[in-house]
């Protein structure tokens, strides 16, 4: 079997994520994991599915079929080595700069960023819109 990574974006409609898994199904593939989601009216995601060595020309060829949908097919890649996982949540007044600054910090110390979420939402008791971050990250093997 081969893994293989799928990034999808496109205008958002009803049936893209069929439109997605059909084609992995009939080349007899598996659907593993996934992170989709709709954003202003557009919808991306990544998703890493197992495939039969011989059916990768396959799906990337039915993939590149579905309309109004781009689609990556890309071999997945090896993790490094981790030593620990840990979870990042934070809450804080709105600014500009505020993910480009912690993702900095969290690189200078070598710390991989697996799964970000953010949101800006009111917040009329404080005066002033919230950022709110919730992160998986990954300490390197070596960190101290």
């Amino acid at each position: 079997m081969t893994s293989l990574v799928l990034t999808l974006i496109g205008d958002d409609r009803p049936g893209l994520v069929s439109a997605v898994s059909t084609p992995v199904e009939q080349v007899g593939g598996s659907w593993q994991r996934s992170e989709l989601t709709r954003l202003a009216g557009k919808f991306a995601g990544v998703v890493l599915v197992e495939v039969p060595d011989d059916a990768v020309t396959e799906l990337a060829r039915r993939l590149a079929a579905v309309e109004e949908l781009h689609v990556q097919v890309e071999q997945a890649g090896t993790p490094p080595a981790t030593a620990a996982t840990w979870r990042l949540d934070l809450l804080g007044a709105d600014r500009p700069g505020i993910v480009a600054e912690i993702s900095r910090a969290l690189a200078e110390h070598g710390v991989g960023i697996d799964e970000l979420a953010t949101e800006v939402r009111e917040a009329p008791m404080a005066g002033s819109p919230l950022f709110e971050v919730a992160a998986r990250l990954s300490m390197p093997a070596d960190a101290d």
